[in-house]
């Protein structure tokens, strides 16, 4: 069974804060609320959040504060920015510190609710996007470790699906031998050569003259995606 998104609402009107705990629920999702910034980072350090709801106009330390301290985190978390202010230059400021979306108080649980779905969606797709990566006329799911040649499937085993993976992560860099072989001695070493002539085999054209899976003196392998 998938897991209802878990939404944060962060906003020091309690009324609001119940309001949109009750609606927000009833459509099916996880709520959790917190009525200041400080509250809402106790809840980050110890729960992961699909989205977060967030008032910009709070005592203390304001939304657009506490947003540009979260992504200074690297954090990724879709927000939909609350405010009763419509001024143009207040949606760029809630945009320009890393929020997704912009709602003006009042507005309609509908609409917040419309606006909380495309978010998610979106979130949703752009992981999907980055859980494959593309070479040539090969695929290759990260998650699933799975490699198909456009419809086809191409058969790997448990070693060179985790191969792969570990290839795949670094992003067209350098790999060892002894980080591919997960620091198995000089026995685990070889075994990793063994895995990358039988990769190659699978996916080269010229397995003598590989064009994705190469070899780069005295660093390790590489699986290179991108070519000119």
């Amino acid at each position: 069974m998938v897991e209802a998104p878990h939404i944060l609402v962060i906003d020091d009107d309690a009324r609001l804060r119940s309001l949109l705990n009750n609606y927000l629920s009833g459509q099916g999702f996880r709520v959790t609320v917190a009525a200041s910034a400080a509250g809402a980072r106790a809840m980050l350090e110890g729960l992961s959040f699909d989205a977060l709801v967030l008032d910009v106009m709070m005592p203390g330390e304001s939304g657009l504060s506490f947003l540009k301290s979260l992504r200074a985190t690297k954090s990724a978390v879709p927000v939909l920015m609350l405010s009763a202010k419509a001024e143009a230059q207040d949606r760029i400021a809630g945009l320009a510190q890393g929020s997704d979306d912009y709602l003006t108080k009042p507005f309609e649980p509908e609409e917040l609710l419309l606006r909380l779905n495309s978010l998610i969606r979106r979130t949703v797709s752009n992981n999907a996007a980055r859980e494959e990566i593309v070479f040539g006329p090969f695929s290759f799911n990260l998650s699933l470790g799975e490699l198909r040649r456009g419809a086809d499937t191409v058969r790997l085993t448990s070693g060179e699906k985790d191969m792969l993976r570990k290839l795949a992560k670094a992003g067209g860099q350098a790999v060892s031998r002894d980080a591919l072989s997960s620091g198995g001695g000089i026995e685990a070493t070889r075994k990793v050569d063994v895995q990358i002539n039988r990769l190659r085999q699978k996916i080269e054209e010229d397995p003598s003259s590989p064009r994705f899976l190469q070899t780069l003196r005295g660093q390790g392998y590489a699986l290179v995606t991108a070519h000119g």
